[in-house]
């Protein structure tokens, strides 16, 4: 869903051996139910493999100013299962909080011209308030 997408917000954190981690923000209309509702989506996100459990996901509270500034409900993004220790840890605390059980149709438009236009998966969601 992130191919072609342009965030509006980038973090990107540097030490001395390069890209530490990077995220980003983009908001965009999800249907929740029968609703339209803008809400921010979280991609793009990554952590250094040497650096992952360190820590560095906690400092994703920088980015909230920047989520009000947005004027969304809620932020979201979706990862796979194979995740899903990465994302708890970057939920402790109260950060963010898993969804799990959900079914995402998203739709892959032009990205994927060898694709149909839309799929399910079976994805863990984050939430963050």
């Amino acid at each position: 869903s992130w191919a072609g997408a342009r965030p509006e917000f980038r973090a990107i954190g540097y030490d001395a051996h390069g890209v530490a981690a990077h995220i980003g923000i983009l908001r965009r209309f999800i249907k929740v139910g029968e609703v339209d509702l803008l809400v921010a989506e979280l991609g793009l996100y990554v952590v250094r493999p040497d650096l992952e459990g360190l820590g560095i996901s906690s400092s994703m509270s920088v980015v909230y100013p920047v989520l009000q500034q947005l004027g969304v409900p809620f932020v979201f993004g979706t990862v796979r299962h194979a995740m899903r220790n990465h994302v708890e840890r970057f939920c402790r605390g109260g950060l963010a909080t898993i969804v799990s059980g959900v079914r995402v149709r998203s739709t892959l438009a032009d990205a994927y011209p060898d694709l149909l236009p839309t799929r399910v998966e079976d994805v863990i969601v984050v939430v963050v308030p």
